[in-house]
């Protein structure tokens, strides 16, 4: 039987923004070689975009980290002077820049996008549906967007779930067995929400309870927090 430490040893690791090791599989493998591109992108924005936990915000933190570049919140975008925002940084990303939706907000990343085209410089935005579907009001923004490059990302398929899990328990240095990742694996929601969610809360009753992490203890958890499905 494959052991849960081979699980995580058929993916790809990549350095991300905290220190640990980035997976990369299927669901984002195009989207990571576009980052990789960079910053030879042939337009000023790419478009990541993807269902909830698919893992957008990992890939803004990764991006950031390998450019040295910027945050912006959609608050920021849609009440600062943008001029005020652009400071000598090669790159920037908005995550969640589908909700940048109305004049006032549309107006501002218009204006950003146009300054950052300006500078040379690049931004990367994460939305739940390509820009072809924002409900976006201002034409020439949504020209802008619907021309740059946009990357698709999928469900973590079953493989990277697992593999997440093993990842997660070891960054904080707790040893699983196989019985626990294939009893949380059939209960839980597929995301890396959802894995990151219940791995914290095991680890944190397993040191209140000062208990080894074993199927019982996940059900005792699962029984307990929303996050879980259990049957």
């Amino acid at each position: 039987m494959t052991g849960p430490r081979q699980l995580i040893l058929n993916l790809e690791h990549r350095p991300a923004l905290t220190g640990d090791d980035f997976l990369v599989a299927g669901s984002n493998r195009e989207a990571v070689a576009w980052l990789d591109r960079w910053p030879d992108w042939p337009s000023p924005a790419l478009v990541l975009h993807g269902p909830a936990g698919c893992g957008k915000t990992h890939l803004v933190r990764m991006f950031l980290s390998q450019t040295h570049g910027r945050l912006f919140t959609g608050s920021e975008i849609a009440t600062r002077d943008i001029a005020d925002l652009l400071e000598d940084y090669p790159a920037y990303a908005i995550d969640d820049a589908d909700a940048l939706v109305g004049d006032g907000p549309e107006t501002a990343l218009f204006h950003l996008y146009n300054m950052v085209r300006e500078q040379g410089r690049h931004m990367l935005l994460t939305g739940r549906e390509s820009p072809s579907r924002w409900p976006l009001r201002l034409a020439d923004l949504r020209s802008r967007l619907r021309a740059a490059p946009s990357v698709g990302l999928g469900v973590p398929d079953d493989a990277m779930i697992r593999a997440v899990l093993v990842k997660l328990f070891g960054d904080r240095q707790v040893r699983i067995d196989e019985d626990v990742v294939s009893y949380l694996f059939l209960r839980m929601e597929r995301s890396f929400d959802a894995a990151r969610r219940l791995v914290a809360r095991i680890d944190e009753e397993a040191l209140r309870q000062q208990r080894k992490v074993t199927p019982q203890l996940v059900r005792d958890v699962l029984n307990r927090d929303d996050g879980g499905r259990e049957s």
